[in-house]
């Protein structure tokens, strides 16, 4: 369902209603631009860190505008097990309300936008037709301003039609090349109570003489007359009413509702997001950390500069996340999916081991046929991704002893995958993760060097070509990093820049604890945190009762940009040797193994043989294979099917030392199952 400004209002209701019924929801977003600045590739750098990477996309991505916004609700229907779904694709365009509200700069990346025209994106629709919006503060703002006129109003100043920034009870301060206009209008006005006429048009004047009309007025007829400004045709003019007590009143009453009616048609858009964060309902998207940052900065508040102050307020904004992309870069789903981009992700879970969802569209919503792709818009894409979270759902159902066809977002099968948003082309941190530290590799192999600006990648190749097979990953035009295939080289390597002049060569430790050092002489003063509001900060805190409806509990304190992707090759192999900060700050090496009654999660980092995680299967030899009870039914730890994949089998000495030295599995897994 196609919504636009003039259909909003009226379809604001089904949203609300969609919203509560739903089981989950999944979004999409499509914005003017990526990046302001750096490629794709520097915005986008393996090495790095997940505040590197945030900081990045803050820096750089936000200045872009969502302005279409997809959202499709699923509700399973246990009757004839297939989900509802109700789609709707939201144009967004932040329209002014009156000229003291935000006029929204934004810019836009000429090949994005040629991208979504040859798409057949109507852009049209957004400019002419698109829903606006406020964030909290703005929307703050804009009611304040509301309370001071009827503040005034009671304090005898004026009333809500008469209130200016200067208003008084004395005459105005009239200039004197005003002062014949003035006068002509007051003619008028006693003209008017003369007269059997009721109202007068004045003719269109300034907005200075508009101020000095009002303050005039009001000074000399405080009874007895109403004026107000009118807009027709886009030309504004004051209107003189002569009224009596209660009709003045009246009227007055009927302009404030009339301004609250504009300032909720002002909120706009953002009330479908309050209504989305306050059902606390599991939120689904594909590569989602862009949509996510871009719908809080856009219709909660600026985006905060920490990294935890960003994990917080998305905790209160969207409580239960799930990325798509992430589930299926991960195992049991990595060696049976080749490509993870959206399209290609759709059609390989449509085949078998998997199966294709069953699905219908609501009465009065679009039926989306996926034979005929309608990928970039954003209602499509929701849908689709909604469906590809399904069928990996249901898939994890096989495991079950007895299998189920059929697993809820809100199994615990799927919570492992909750609030862990997918990084794309970083080696070896797969995912932010929006509740809890994220992971920190040593990543001893990797050097940090600098060098002239007209050095190209085969320099490094040239200067690194007797260390074997290298990867450069750069950051910018005069440095980069190279990771060396072992870490025996790396010494060899610092010292042949010793003397070096035109480059350096650094360790990756040394490049961190520098970072660190020039932070902590550019971190500012800490923020005042506010309990309720968001008027002394737009984040909250972690320690506040309110926040969107969402108890404490779930306010704690723990991307893409690109939508156009190249499979699923980004997640690289070596998820070892990992560190955690602890609550001071500081880095202690994380060696304990996450006790749980399964013996693996869904994901363990072990030793660097071993890829992006390990499967729930064991391998038949296995001892001891642990069963695990959820509500749905028994998890066996056993092949379910001759076409699933079965992990690399450990050798006893090799599962010893895994359960001596690996860190905590990437996902928490549930005690129970």
């Amino acid at each position: 369902m196609e919504v636009t400004r003039k259909s909003f209002k009226d379809c604001l209701n089904l949203v609300y209603t969609a919203v509560e019924e739903a089981d989950f929801l999944a979004i999409d977003g499509e914005f003017s631009g990526i990046s302001d600045g750096p490629s794709v590739s520097t915005l986008t750098n393996g090495l790095d860190t997940p505040e590197e990477r945030y900081t990045k996309l803050k820096k750089h991505s936000m200045d872009f505008l969502l302005f279409q916004f997809g959202l499709c609700t699923f509700k399973y229907d246990q009757n004839d097990s297939k989900y509802i779904t109700k789609t709707f694709n939201f144009y967004i365009f932040p329209k002014p309300l009156n000229r003291s509200s935000p006029d929204i700069k934004f810019i836009c990346q000429s090949s994005s936008i040629d991208f979504l025209a040859s798409q057949g994106f109507d852009f049209n629709k957004v400019f002419c037709q698109g829903i606006p919006y406020l964030n909290k503060e703005e929307e703050a703002q804009l009611r304040e301003q509301t309370e001071d006129r009827r503040s005034q109003q009671a304090n005898g100043v004026g009333t809500p039609s008469f209130i200016s920034p200067s208003s008084s009870k004395g005459p105005a301060n009239v200039p004197d090349e005003h002062m014949g206009y003035i006068n002509r209008v007051v003619e008028k006005v006693e003209a008017l109570f003369a007269s059997t006429d009721k109202t007068i048009d004045l003719e269109p004047c300034t907005g200075f003489q508009r101020k000095l009309i009002y303050q005039t007025l009001n000074w000399k007829f405080p009874k007895g007359l109403h004026v107000e400004t009118v807009e027709v045709d886009k030309e504004r003019f004051i209107q003189v009413s002569k009224v009596d007590e209660e009709e003045k009143k009246k009227m007055e009453q009927q302009k404030l509702e009339r301004e609250q009616c504009q300032l909720n048609d002002a909120v706009g858009f953002s009330r479908v997001i309050h209504a989305i964060s306050k059902s606390g309902k599991l939120v689904v998207g594909h590569n989602m950390l862009l949509d996510v940052m871009h719908s809080i900065h856009q219709f909660y508040c600026p985006l905060p500069e920490d990294l935890q102050d960003f994990k917080e307020v998305t905790m209160c904004v969207f409580p239960r996340l799930l990325d798509t992309k992430l589930m299926a870069s991960t195992h049991p789903f990595k060696d049976l999916i080749s490509n993870t981009s959206l399209a290609e992700l759709e059609k390989q879970l449509n085949e078998s081991p998997f199966k294709a969802p069953r699905t219908e569209a609501a009465q009065g919503f679009p039926s989306y046929d996926t034979a005929k792709e309608q990928l970039h818009e954003a209602g499509y894409d929701a849908y689709i991704t909604g469906r590809c979270f399904i069928s990996m759902a249901n898939f994890l159902g096989s495991f079950l002893t007895p299998p189920r066809e059929y697993v809820s977002a809100q199994s615990k099968l799927v919570e492992p995958f909750y609030n862990k948003l997918f990084l794309m082309r970083i080696i070896d941190i797969p995912y932010l993760n929006i509740t809890g530290p994220d992971l920190q590799p040593k990543r001893d192999k990797v050097l940090y060097v600098t060098f002239p600006k007209d050095w190209k990648t085969s320099d490094l190749y040239q200067l690194f070509s007797a260390f074997g097979n290298i990867q450069v990953s750069w950051m910018d035009d005069t440095s980069a990093f190279v990771s060396l295939s072992q870490r025996e080289q790396v010494p060899i390597a610092v010292n042949t820049s010793r003397y070096a002049e035109s480059y350096k060569i650094q360790t990756y430790a040394e490049y961190v604890q520098r970072k660190q050092q020039e932070n902590e002489k550019q971190t500012p003063a800490s923020k005042s945190w506010t309990e309720d509001r968001w008027l002394k900060s737009p984040y909250m805190s972690s320690g506040s009762s309110g926040g969107f409806g969402y108890p404490r509990a779930l306010r704690k304190r723990g991307g893409s940009p690109i939508t156009a992707e190249k499979g699923s090759t980004e997640a690289a192999d070596g998820w070892s040797d990992y560190s955690f900060s602890d609550s001071t700050g500081s880095k202690k090496k994380k060696t304990d193994v996450v006790e749980s009654k399964t013996s693996e999660g869904w994901l363990n980092a072990t030793d660097a043989t071993e890829s992006f995680g390990s499967s729930p299967m064991k391998s038949p030899d296995e001892d001891g294979a642990d069963l695990a009870k959820d509500a749905e039914g028994t998890l066996g730890w056993h092949q379910a099917s001759a076409s699933k994949a079965t992990p690399a089998r450990k050798s006893p000495k090799n599962k010893k030392k895994s359960e001596a030295s690996s860190p905590s599995s990437l996902f928490e897994v549930p005690e129970v199952w």
